[in-house]
């Protein structure tokens, strides 16, 4: 059976779910001015996580410090980050999403995998099908996304990064040479800066280029693994298949992709921090606790890890589990640069039982949770921008401005 695969992507994701919640309250539309999702404007802190197209315009990039946006762009419209909103909207349009597709792979918060094969019959038309799911996201929710087709994953997320807002693309493979081999090096899906950089020194500036090589050459020139992975790439090949989403009863994760090379604690520990409030946070709605914890990362070239531990007694509490997070991250982490971060809460309970060793600090793990309970009611009630965790300014004080910066997103 011929394979037939959409990758659905949302344009913006951060700024478009915000943007769409303000049109619907009568206020101006961000994507129709400079404006980003990212730290205190009056405070002149934090890091640019999304922005508008005229945002861009004035050269503001994501990952760099707000004040050195509004230095760019004076009358920058700057938000705070929500993710209670940013969970909300990606249920919904993952839930469109899955009502057209016998299999669908959450790839993201804001980016799924569909896989429409043996559906011909059903949907004679795959890129109309695309404009229609397209249009409903759109009509529906308020926002727009992008969908790339094609006959694997790779080429369906190839064709979804083809010129954006609101666009359907295919790239079949007898598209790749039109479509995709003019574009630089730099554009092939899990080409870091350091495999491109050595590239450009040897003369492979375009991904055509990269295809005709000689693969042991490519090899030799970035690795074994790596090498061979690009070269399969540049040339379209990628046999992964399409995952069903996993069973949440068994289990609540977050995942988070990134643009930009993540290299650094300083990067990590926030984003960690703001995975495990929001993981714990829907745990405790649903009245559970867990018994193990893990985290997970991808690496620039396609390698994932995970690591997990067996809890001694289940928890809901955000701060053991970002301790217990934090500890199998340094275990396991090698210092590669990441292009995406997991955490996972697992064993799900509603047992009540906690046998507390001597040397615990009772008192202090019961502030812990008033201040979780505490700070889910005023999410609840005011929204998630409303309120900052004490702990998080806490760590954020002893690993740096950025670090700091990136946990004022988080929460």
């Amino acid at each position: 059976m011929k394979r037939l695969i959409f990758h659905v992507d949302v344009n913006s994701a951060f700024l478009s779910w915000e943007a769409s919640r303000r049109v619907k309250e009568g206020l101006p539309d961000l994507r129709d001015v400079p404006s980003c999702i990212g730290g205190n404007p009056q405070k002149r802190t934090g890091i640019v996580i999304a922005k508008s197209i005229p945002a861009k315009k004035y050269g503001i990039q994501t990952g760099e410090p707000v004040s050195m946006a509004l230095q760019k762009c004076p009358h920058l419209i700057c938000v705070p980050g929500d993710f209670r909103l940013y969970d909300r909207c990606s249920r919904a349009f993952k839930s469109i999403c899955a009502s057209y597709a016998p299999v669908m792979e959450s790839f993201s918060i804001d980016e799924v995998f569909l896989d429409m094969s043996g559906t011909d019959l059903i949907y004679p038309d795959p890129y109309g099908l695309a404009v229609h799911i397209k249009d409903q996201i759109h009509r529906e929710l308020g926002f727009t996304v992008n969908i790339g087709i094609s006959t694997n994953k790779l080429l369906a997320k190839m064709a979804s990064d083809f010129e954006k807002p609101d666009k359907v693309h295919t790239l079949y493979p007898s598209e790749i040479e039109s479509k995709m081999w003019p574009l630089p090096v730099r554009d092939l899906l899990f080409l870091g800066k350091a495999s491109e950089k050595k590239l450009l020194q040897n003369g492979i500036r375009t991904i055509g280029e990269l295809a005709h090589a000689d693969e042991n050459e490519i090899q030799l020139l970035l690795g074994t693994k790596t090498g061979h992975l690009l070269y399969q790439y540049a040339n379209g090949i990628d046999a992964s298949p399409v995952k069903a989403e996993k069973d949440e009863s068994k289990g609540i994760s977050v995942e988070t992709t990134f643009d930009e090379d993540i290299i650094s604690y300083e990067q990590i520990f926030p984003i960690l921090l703001s995975q495990c409030d929001i993981v714990a946070a829907r745990m405790r709605r649903e009245g559970k606790k867990c018994n193990c914890v893990a985290v997970s990362f991808r690496t620039l070239d396609f390698i994932n890890k995970s690591h997990q531990c067996r809890l001694n007694n289940p928890t809901d509490v955000t701060d053991e589990i970002y301790q217990k997070v934090k500890i199998l991250f340094q275990e396991s982490w090698k210092g590669q640069p990441l292009r995406l971060i997991g955490v996972a809460l697992t064993g799900l309970t509603e047992d009540e039982y906690i046998q507390f060793s001597l040397f615990e600090d009772v008192s202090r793990r019961e502030r812990q949770k008033k201040l979780d309970e505490t700070l889910d009611n005023i999410r609840r009630k005011y929204g998630n921008d409303k309120v900052t965790r004490a702990s998080t300014m806490n760590v954020s004080g002893r690993i740096g401005r950025k670090a700091r910066a990136q946990m004022e997103e988080g929460e």
